[in-house]
């Protein structure tokens, strides 16, 4: 009976940390590991870790309490089409949840403080930023996750911010190439969650919600999601002419892979679909980011 407990709260703390997003924290950090080796040929061992540690804890962070807070708003009600939520759900409790979000944001921090001191106060500054972003998402007196701006500050964060900041990281000044790629990788890091957005548009409309999602309608949301899911590869000449000797080009070779998801956005009605649509994107940026890595060091 013991043996089934554990197994079943560690079955829901998988669940609660979404584990199959967790590869937009950990894209940014290896592609900007990869620009900082590609154009200076070197690499802090040290803070790569750390960095890994404070991206991912922060991601859970997010994950956790936003998973908490919307159950305790009344945003996951019966017509969530989403995938299943702890605290909704009454997997774990909404105090273990934050618990949990609290924990992961004490790691990011200890992580963080390494890193202020390799890095010196631009990291400081972006460090507090993003954890106020982080809890500030789903609460205070206007939360993110309650206006358009969510895949704006997704493509800043876990885009910008996080490839950018690797670089200073590694090598103490940034670059046009750290800033392009993280707009190629923020991108779709903010498409994700544009599909979350769009899906969950009748639930949100009830809790008094006014995402991008909704405020432009649901067409314009599906071009937003064909420049989201297009303009990392727009980027991809700029970046190869910047990049002498690279081979970036082979990062085309997933774009079929993202006209794909085009497709279905635009065809596919509301329903639990779009939860294999918004793997799938988080699963293109991987793919993306791999190639990217590999046109880099090669």
């Amino acid at each position: 009976m013991s043996s089934f407990f554990i197994t079943s709260q560690f079955s829901s703390w998988i669940l609660a940390i979404r584990p199959r997003t967790l590869s937009l924290s950990v894209v940014p950090v290896v592609v900007g590991s990869s620009i900082a080796w590609s154009e200076c040929s070197k690499i802090d061992c040290f803070a790569l870790p750390l960095i890994l540690i404070a991206a991912i804890s922060i991601q859970i962070c997010s994950n956790l309490y936003n998973d908490a807070i919307d159950y305790e708003c009344g945003c996951d009600g019966s017509d969530r089409i989403g995938p299943l939520r702890v605290t909704a759900t009454g997997l774990l409790s909404s105090s273990q949840v934050k618990h949990g979000a609290f924990f992961c944001m004490i790691i990011a921090m200890l992580s963080g403080t390494s890193l202020v001191w390799i890095g010196g106060w631009p990291i400081l500054l972006l460090g507090l930023i993003s954890l106020f972003a982080t809890l500030f998402y789903t609460s205070g007196p206007l939360p993110i996750s309650y206006t358009p701006f969510g895949e704006v500050c997704a493509l800043i964060f876990f885009g910008i911010c996080a490839v950018a900041g690797t670089v200073w990281l590694h090598i103490g000044y940034l670059t046009n190439v750290s800033v392009l790629s993280g707009i190629a990788v923020g991108c779709f890091s903010s498409a994700v969650l544009l599909v979350n957005n769009y899906r969950d548009v009748a639930s949100d409309i009830r809790v008094g919600r006014h995402t991008l999602s909704i405020i432009i309608g649901s067409r314009a949301s599906c071009w937003i999601y064909c420049a989201l899911m297009t303009i990392p590869f727009i980027l991809l000449p700029l970046l190869n002419n910047l990049l002498q000797n690279k081979h970036v080009l082979i990062v085309f070779l997933c774009a079929p892979f993202s006209l794909l998801m085009i497709r279905k956005f635009f065809h596919e009605n509301v329903g639990p679909i779009f939860n294999k649509i918004l793997s799938q994107t988080a699963q293109i940026q991987l793919i993306y980011g791999i190639l990217l890595c590999f046109g880099l060091l090669l």
